[in-house]
């Protein structure tokens, strides 16, 4: 009859690969959720910028249109505004650092939108 066991060298195997994968595995989905919080974050930039570039687009005072990219913004983010006779710009950006890794550099994340300005209203 064979045997179906494993050798006695070979005990404990299992153990010792699992305790060099584990950190590996919990080091990529920490990366991954952090990637997934930045596509966030710009999504929203990306939100803020476009809703600032209709409002000002459409005439609306620099203090009405900095209110509706707020709204939107992520928290701490710096908005600039630029409004001519033929374009409207608007720039969202913040700086984002991880919660959990507080010695990692933070990252800039930031979003235009450029938007023709309607004729009959001026900058």
């Amino acid at each position: 009859m064979r045997r179906t066991t494993a050798p006695a060298r070979d005990r404990g195997s299992v153990t010792a690969e699992a305790a060099v994968v584990l950190p590996a595995l919990v080091l990529v989905l920490a990366a991954s959720l952090w990637a997934v919080a930045i596509a966030g974050i710009h999504l929203q930039c990306v939100d803020a910028a476009r809703a600032g570039a209709r409002a000002a687009a459409r005439g609306e005072a620099g203090g009405a249109v900095r209110v509706a990219v707020a709204r939107s913004a992520p928290a701490g983010a710096e908005i600039g505004v630029v409004a001519g006779a033929e374009f409207t710009r608007v720039d969202v950006s913040v700086l984002v650092q991880p919660g959990w890794a507080r010695m990692l550099p933070p990252i800039k994340v930031s979003a235009s939108a450029v938007s023709s300005t309607e004729p009959g209203v001026l900058p």
